[in-house]
């Protein structure tokens, strides 16, 4: 049964990304861990002082957390009848980041799911920043960020950014050949450039591991170049290709990010049109937490 925690704050964007989660695996086993943290950090006077009355803050939280999830559930329920997926519901009053990680270590969690909100200037810093530090603290699993508005499409195409400068293992590259199996999807393998040059001798040999590695999937090989930001480039590639998820590894003194001094997984996650599959490089621990059993519930 693949394991996959939606973190959701109950807005559209994050049902939107709820819901190609449930429709991209309709047809496999899956356990789905529904997330929602709260903390008491900003909160208007006059209201509170209303809502509070004779109450704890944080157990007016807890509720409405709580309450949410199971709106959630029942939305769910409401839209999809699918009997091999089952919902559990986590409401923690902790940081979504730290929560995420230990999740993922004690659940042993397959997949990561967030929404993108499409932001723009200082919003993005805000309205986007859970995102970015998901990806940018998960050490130990791959996170799926579905775009503002994106519907889902059946998985045909998949786009993987590369420099071809790391030597990648099968085992980093399994959740990308997993989706492509399971899909039976063409991998196309996207190699942004400044200008066009001859791959180096130690970028040829990384080519040709990944096409042995890529060997069981219909797979091609792109060299674009860049235009204005590796973001912006890709962004047009997977609009010519008809890309229907970009995936790419996320590593220390990536090439790709260095291209451009650009921070290609924030602009990604707020600009790509398409969903973004983050990978983690292997061989980075992530810390673990303590589990509190009273925050999960089970849904059917």
């Amino acid at each position: 049964m693949k394991k996959i925690v939606i973190a959701t704050d109950f807005s559209e964007d994050a049902w939107n990304a709820t819901k190609y989660a449930i429709e991209l695996y309709k047809d496999t086993d899956c356990m789905f861990y529904l997330l929602n943290t709260y903390t008491p950090a900003k909160v208007s006077g006059s209201f509170m002082a209303e809502a509070l009355e004779g109450h704890d803050l944080e157990d007016v939280i807890q509720t409405n957390s709580e309450n949410g999830l199971k709106k959630v559930v029942e939305r769910i329920n409401e839209t999809f009848q699918y009997p091999n997926h089952r919902y559990m519901t986590i409401s923690s009053f902790n940081l979504l980041v730290d929560k995420v990680k230990a999740i993922v270590n004690q659940e042993k969690i397959d997949l990561i799911v967030t929404g993108a909100k499409g932001a723009t200037g200082l919003e993005e810093v805000f309205m986007g920043s859970n995102t970015v530090r998901i990806i940018k603290c998960i050490k130990n699993c791959p996170v799926l960020a579905i775009p503002k508005d994106f519907h889902f499409s059946t998985l045909s195409e998949i786009a993987f950014a590369t420099d071809f400068n790391r030597f990648y293992t099968i085992s980093e590259l399994f959740p990308l050949l997993e989706m492509a199996k399971a899909f039976k999807a063409s991998i196309r393998i996207v190699h942004v450039q400044y200008k066009i040059n001859e791959l180096t001798e130690i970028q040829q040999f990384n080519l040709d591991m990944l096409s042995k590695y890529l060997s069981e999937v219909e797979h091609s090989i792109h060299t674009v170049t860049e235009l204005n930001s590796v973001s912006k480039t890709l962004e047009a590639f997977s609009d010519d290709l008809d890309i229907h998820l970009l995936a790419m590894l996320n590593y220390q003194h990536s090439l790709m990010e260095n291209l451009t001094k650009e921070p290609i997984v924030n602009r990604l996650v707020f600009h790509s049109h398409v969903p973004l599959l983050v990978i983690p490089e292997l061989g980075m621990g992530a810390s673990s937490g303590s589990k509190k059993h009273s925050e999960i519930h089970f849904s059917s």
